[in-house]
């Protein structure tokens, strides 16, 4: 029987217990931990020169009451990339294409990153929602389009990760779907079909790391405005 294209995305089961906890978990398993060696190996210096990169690049445009963030940033950044990485390999499954969990990540980051700014500078974050040198005529209407785009934010993080890596799993499904039907009648033809594949697969590695270095930037900027 031929299952839809849309199967991968479902929660896997194993006697009827969901199996999306164990995929959150098993990413914190694979990082390697710190050493009491006096020089690491090759992947810890390699994964700390990493994440100290990401983090002096995340956190130039902040201010130093920002700089707090940073562990929580950092964490969520190799988590989502983690995630999105190991949902490329065979019969393995995505928990970042499930809207339920992305906006899961996305609305209470969101929502503390507006709670710290209402509590520090609540002045400041109310005058985003009203721009300077608004005509009077013109107030309502903006305050409710700024209130509007301003609650629509988490809800654009997390489509966004969700839409991106649900289309590129579906085209890689099709296209890897027309070269096996191919491969028995037109032999050429499927070549050059694995061959897209093949480098659609390498452009799904670039964009399961994009997006996860976009959630987390989009956040930061959010961050920004705040503090």
């Amino acid at each position: 029987m031929m299952l839809s294209f849309f199967d991968q995305f479902m929660s896997p089961t194993l006697m009827g217990i969901s199996l999306i906890t164990l995929a959150l978990i098993l990413p914190w398993i694979l990082f390697p931990t710190p050493t009491s060696r006096w020089l690491n190996n090759r992947i810890l210096t390699l994964q700390g020169w990493f994440v100290n990169r990401f983090t002096q690049q995340l956190l130039l445009p902040l201010n130093v009451g920002g700089h707090k963030w940073a562990v929580i940033l950092t964490s969520l950044m190799l988590f989502l990339i983690t995630m999105n990485m190991l949902g490329l390999l065979p019969y393995t499954f995505t928990p970042t294409t499930q809207l339920s969990m992305n906006m899961g990540f996305a609305v209470p980051m969101w929502l503390a990153t507006v709670i710290v700014g209402m509590r520090n500078q609540p002045t400041v974050a109310l005058g985003h929602l009203l721009p300077e040198g608004t005509p009077v005529p013109l107030i309502p209407v903006l305050i409710i389009i700024e209130t509007i785009s301003l609650f629509i934010r988490p809800l654009a993080l997390g489509v966004r990760l969700t839409a991106n890596l649900t289309a590129g799993h579906l085209l890689i499904q099709l296209i890897a779907t027309a070269a096996f039907v191919l491969l028995p009648m037109m032999p050429t033809v499927a070549i050059l079909t694995s061959t897209v594949l093949l480098l659609l697969t390498l452009l799904e590695v670039a964009v399961a790391m994009i997006q996860a270095y976009v959630f987390v930037l989009l956040l930061s900027l959010y961050l920004q405005e705040n503090v």
